[in-house]
Order: structure tokens, then sequence, then C-alpha cells
């Protein structure tokens, strides 16, 4: 018996790459069939369109980040542990994951509904995800915060201004370093204290 989900999922997979490589406009569903060993009629069969498939990319790949990141948060140890990976792992996963990236912030996408949709669900899941981190630090004594919302969507932005040199012809400086740069920034300041 075939296991249309099983296939389905292969279809996503082999169809990521080929957007990773020549963008969505460029991309066809003959493509996408010559990718995966499948007729286009049988393509059809699974996919009513491109923007389905790549919609279901998109999914996949967030779903990847999401996953990365609770597996950063679950082996870390005190808010600041938590924090740190948390950044770290994000930034090294979106260097993987060009077609959630692409999706999420290009204008040349945006008028998809789904886009949009993605945009909010993770956005708004990431940011309570920091604020949990803040408010755990807070209960620790780590950090020293009035508003964890605000905090939280400040980080949130930062990360994303971190985030756009990954896709620019292949900036040489790792996501590491930046992400490391950031999170000094964040946790010791920029004020020299003084004495």
């Amino acid at each position: 018996m075939i296991d249309k989900e099983k296939i389905k999922r292969k279809i996503v997979i082999d169809a990521g790459d080929i957007f990773s490589r020549f963008g969505f406009r460029k991309t066809t569903m003959s493509d996408i069939a010559r990718k995966t060993g499948m007729g286009k009629s049988s393509l059809y069969y699974y996919f009513k369109s491109k923007e389905e498939v790549f919609e279901q990319v998109v999914i996949y790949e967030a779903d990847i980040l999401i996953g990365e990141l609770t597996k950063a948060l679950e082996r870390s140890n005190g808010a600041k542990e938590k924090l740190k990976n948390y950044i770290s792992v994000r930034m090294q996963v979106l260097h993987k994951l060009s077609n959630y990236y692409n999706a999420v912030f290009s204008d040349d996408l945006s008028h998809f509904d789904f886009i949009e949709k993605v945009r909010e669900r993770y956005n708004s899941e990431e940011i309570m995800t920091i604020q949990r981190i803040l408010n755990k630090g807070i209960e620790q004594g780590q950090f020293r915060i009035e508003n964890t919302e605000l905090t939280a969507i400040a980080i949130f932005t930062a990360m994303k201004g971190l985030e756009i040199p990954l896709f620019w012809h292949k900036v040489s400086d790792e996501p590491e370093m930046r992400s490391e740069n950031m999170l000094n920034i964040l946790f010791y300041g920029i004020v020299k204290e003084r004495r």
C-alpha cells in the first residue's frame, strides 16, 4: 500500500532543495517532478500548485527550526545559558534553512497569504519563548529587567538584524561569532561603569 504522507514528505524535502538553489520564481513543477523522480501528473496528485508545495516546504523548515530551538533549551541550565544557546542555535539552523528565511523576509513572496500566517505564528512563538527565558532569569536572579515583553521583542528584533548577512552572498564570518558579539552586548552592555 502507498504511504501518501511519506511520499508528500519526500516531495517537500526534494522541493526544498530545488527552491533553495533556484528560488521560488525560477523553480517549476517540472523541476520538482524531475528531482523527485515522479511524473508531473503524479506530483499534481499530491499538490495542486507550486505555491502549495512551497508552503509545505516553509512549514517543514519552520518546524525544524522550532525543534532545534526546543532541544537547545532542554539541554541548557539556567536562563543565561538558555538565552545564549537559543540565539546561537537559531543562527546556525537558519543558515541552513533558506526557504523559511526567504519566505519570512522576502517582499517578493509577501503576497501569499500563508507567508503572513507563517510569519505571525513563528514570530509570536519566538517572542513568547524569549520572554519565558527572561522571566526565568529574573526568578533565578540572573537578569534585571523591568519589562520582559519589550525586552523579548528587542532581542528578537536584534536577532533578525543579525540574520540578514547570512544571506548576502555567503558572508565569511561565522554565525556563532555574530551571536556571541550580540550576547556580549546584551549581557554586559556598552556603557563603561563609573567607579
